[in-house]
């Protein structure tokens, strides 16, 4: 199993990047636009149109406030194990850590999922520039 780990440090607080994270069909507009083109909600998952043309249907496996973690997966044909969970870490009142690690099988895939990950962590910073 391969994992895919992001820690991305964000010039904003963790309360309001958290509460973009947790705003499950939002994704396009708050926490990754341009890199995530288009988001709908279907039922307990979310319909995920990337820049790049892919779609996916990730689920919500877990949102937890307290920690400010939430979870989700993917299942689909390409995939055997695709979970993955993105923690918002607050550091001082106006910075935070956007912690999101990616565990999946096959392993062949990794390359394109770390390149995915690349660009969703510039759109990530874009969506939360130094102020």
């Amino acid at each position: 199993m391969t994992s895919v780990y992001n820690d991305v440090p964000l010039n904003a607080s963790a309360d309001k990047v958290w509460d973009a994270v947790r705003d499950f069909g939002a994704l396009h507009q708050r926490l990754a636009p341009g890199f995530v083109t288009a988001c709908t909600l279907d039922g307990d998952a979310r319909i995920v149109t990337f820049a790049n043309g892919s779609v996916a249907r990730e689920v919500l496996v877990d949102c937890d406030d307290a920690r400010q973690r939430l979870v989700y997966a993917i299942d689909n044909e390409r995939l055997k194990h695709y979970s993955a969970s993105v923690q918002v870490i607050a550091e001082g009142d106006k910075a935070c850590r956007l912690l999101w690690i990616i565990d999946m099988l096959p392993n062949e895939l990794a390359p394109y999922v770390q390149g995915q990950t690349r660009d969703a962590v510039a759109a990530i910073h874009r969506a939360f520039p130094p102020a």
